[in-house]
C-alpha cells in the first residue's frame, strides 16, 4: 500500500500532466500507475477503465478515483478524483473570469474565431477516432444515424436517445456470454448507506440554495445534476445538449461563447467536462456580477464532480460482476453508437454557428432543422479551419499547441482585415 505522500505526489502530477482528452489523460495514468508504479496490474487498469465507461462524466476522472480507492480507499478515491480535477478547475475559472471581462474586445473575438476553426476540426477528429471503433456492424451505423437525425431535426433530447440506445443495445447486441465473476466483498446493505450519504452531499448545495431563495444558484445545481446524469460518451457527446439548453432553453449565454468556452477548456488540464464550469459562471456572471459568478461555477463543478465519486464508491466492488455481463456490454456499444450520431451533430451546430453568422431555425411538419443564411458565409472562419486541418491532420501537432497558433493566426488577420 503506498504512502500518503507517494499518493499526493503521483496523483497530483497526474492531475498536472492531464492535457489532451480522455485518451491522452488515460495514457497518462498507465504509465504512472501500471508501468512506474506497478500499484495496479495491466487487467486490473483494463477492468476498472472498462467499469468507468459504463458510466456516465469523465471517464478518466473517475479511473483515477477508482485507482486511489483500491490504493487507500475511499479517502485515496477522493485525494485521487480532487488532484485530478483541481488543477483544471482553478485554470478554466481564470479563463472564465478574463473571458468575462474582456471577451467581447475586437482583438479577443479575432482570436476565439481561430480557436473556434480549430474545434471544429478537433471534434472531427473526435468523431473519427468514436466511430472508427464503434460502428463494427450494420446495427451500429443504424443507432448512430437513427441518433444523429433524433437530435439534429426531430429535437429528441439527448437523455432519451441514451436510453434508446441501451434498451436496443440490451436486446440486440450482446456481447459475447456472462462470464462468471467474483461475488463482492461488501453488502448490497453497506452500498446502500454510502450511496445515500454520497447522494446527501450531492444534493445538500442545491437544498441550501434552493431554502435561502437563490433562484439561479438553484436552477444551475438543477441543471448540471441532470446533466451529470446523463454524460455517457464524454464530454463530447453531451456538448450539444447542453449548448441547446443553455443558450436557447435557458439565455445564459451565446451560441458563440459556447464555443468558446470549449476552446479554453481543450486548453487546461483535467476533463474536458470543465467547459460546464464555465457555462455556469457566466451565467451567474450574466446575473449577479462576479461574485454569483464564483457561487455559481462553484455550484456547476459540485454537481457535476460529485456524482462521480458516488458512482465510483458504490460501484467500484461490483467491477467484476458488471463488466462480465453480455446484454450490459451490448448496451454499451449501443450508447457508444449513438456517441458518434450525437457527435456528428455537435460538429454540424459548431459548424453553423462559426462559418456563419445568421443561423435560422426552420419548422417542416415535425421536423425542426437548422438552416443557415448563404450570404452570411464566413471566408475568413473557413480559411482557418483549412489552417487548423493542416496543423493537426497533416503536422500533427498537439492539440494545446494547435489551439495557441490558431488563435494568434485570428489575431493576425483581425490585424489586416
Amino acid at each position: 500500500m503506498p504512502g500518503w505522500d507517494q499518493m499526493w505526489r503521483s496523483f497530483g502530477r497526474i492531475g498536472l500532466l492531464s492535457f489532451g482528452g480522455p485518451a491522452a489523460q488515460i495514457a497518462v495514468m498507465h504509465r504512472v500507475l501500471v508501468d512506474e508504479r506497478r500499484w495496479l496490474s495491466e487487467q486490473q487498469f483494463l477492468s476498472a477503465l472498462s467499469f468507468c465507461m459504463l458510466l456516465p462524466g469523465p471517464e478518466a476522472m473517475q479511473l483515477s478515483t477508482y485507482a486511489g480507492w483500491r490504493l487507500r480507499g475511499m479517502a485515496g478515491g477522493v485525494l485521487a478524483g480532487l488532484l485530478f480535477v483541481l488543477p483544471g478547475a482553478l485554470v478554466m475559472l481564470a479563463l472564465a473570469w478574463g473571458y468575462a471581462l474582456w471577451g467581447a474586445l475586437p482583438a479577443a473575438q479575432w482570436a476565439f474565431l481561430g480557436i473556434k476553426a480549430a474545434i471544429i476540426v478537433i471534434v472531427l477528429q473526435a468523431l473519427a477516432n468514436v466511430a472508427r471503433k464503434a460502428l463494427r456492424t450494420r446495427w451500429h451505423w443504424v443507432i448512430a444515424g437513427a441518433a444523429f437525425m433524433a437530435i439534429f431535426a426531430g429535437n429528441i433530447p439527448f437523455p432519451l436517445v441514451v436510453v434508446v440506445a441501451a434498451l436496443l443495445g440490451a436486446a440486440l447486441l450482446p456481447h459475447g456470454v456472462d462470464a462468471p465473476a467474483r461475488v463482492p466483498a461488501v453488502s448490497l446493505r453497506q452500498s446502500a448507506l454510502r450511496a445515500m450519504g454520497w447522494a446527501v452531499l450531492w444534493w445538500a448545495p442545491i437544498a441550501m440554495a434552493a431554502a435561502l431563495g437563490a433562484e439561479t444558484l438553484t436552477e444551475i445545481g438543477l441543471f448540471f445534476s441532470k446533466l451529470a446524469v446523463v454524460t455517457f460518451g464524454g464530454a463530447y457527446a453531451v456538448l450539444a445538449y447542453m449548448a441547446q439548453e443553455v443558450v436557447t432553453g435557458y439565455g445564459w449565454l451565446s451560441a458563440e461563447a459556447m464555443i468558446d468556452g470549449l476552446g479554453l477548456a481543450e486548453t487546461t488540464p483535467g476533463p474536458l467536462i470543465l467547459v460546464t464550469q464555465f457555462v455556469g459562471f457566466q451565467a451567474g456572471f450574466g446575473i449577479g456580477g462576479p461574485g454569483m459568478a464564483v457561487l455559481a461555477a462553484l455550484m456547476t463543478l459540485w454537481v457535476t464532480f460529485v456524482p462521480c465519486f458516488l458512482w465510483i464508491f458504490v460501484g467500484a466492488p461490483y467491477v467484476e460482476v458488471l463488466t462480465s455481463q453480455a446484454r450490459l456490454a451490448g448496451a454499451l456499444s449501443a450508447i457508444t453508437s449513438a456517441v458518434v450520431g450525437v457527435i456528428l451533430n455537435l460538429s454540424v451546430w459548431f459548424s453553423l454557428h462559426v462559418f456563419f453568422t445568421r443561423v435560422d431555425t426552420v419548422n417542416i411538419g415535425a421536423l425542426r432543422l437548422s438552416l443557415p443564411d448563404v450570404t452570411t458565409f464566413s471566408l475568413p472562419a473557413t480559411g482557418l479551419a483549412a489552417l487548423a486541418a493542416i496543423l493537426l491532420w497533416l503536422l500533427r501537432l498537439p492539440m494545446t499547441v494547435t489551439l495557441a497558433l490558431m488563435a494568434l493566426a485570428g489575431l493576425g488577420l483581425g490585424a489586416i482585415a
